[in-house]
């Protein structure tokens, strides 16, 4: 069999293609270098602060300031990223200043 579609005199190309190639390959394919583009997607900003990453960012950061409180969570920030940062608070950007 697969000598026979091997043969260019028994079959031509599109036949060939659409034997080695399942249909539902191809949109998944397109489908995942789409959401790897969208992944890697990121508005860069001036100021320093977790990064969005899809909204897991806001997440992230707006679970710390819940769990640490907001004095130990700016501690964080600040000595992770410096005296001026970026992070979510209830899905609201907010920029915390301290020096």
């Amino acid at each position: 069999m697969l000598l026979e579609t091997l043969n260019p005199m028994h079959s031509n190309i599109t036949s060939l293609v659409r034997d080695t190639v399942p249909v539902a390959t191809v949109p998944i394919l397109i489908l995942m270098c789409f959401l790897f583009l969208i992944w890697n997607h990121e508005e860069t900003s001036s100021i320093p602060g977790p990064g969005y990453c899809l909204g897991l960012g806001p997440l992230l950061s707006h679970g710390r300031f819940l769990w640490m409180g907001v004095g130990k969570a700016c501690n964080y920030y600040n000595e992770t990223y410096g005296e001026f940062v970026r992070v979510w608070i209830s899905g609201e950007e907010t920029f915390i200043i301290s020096k």
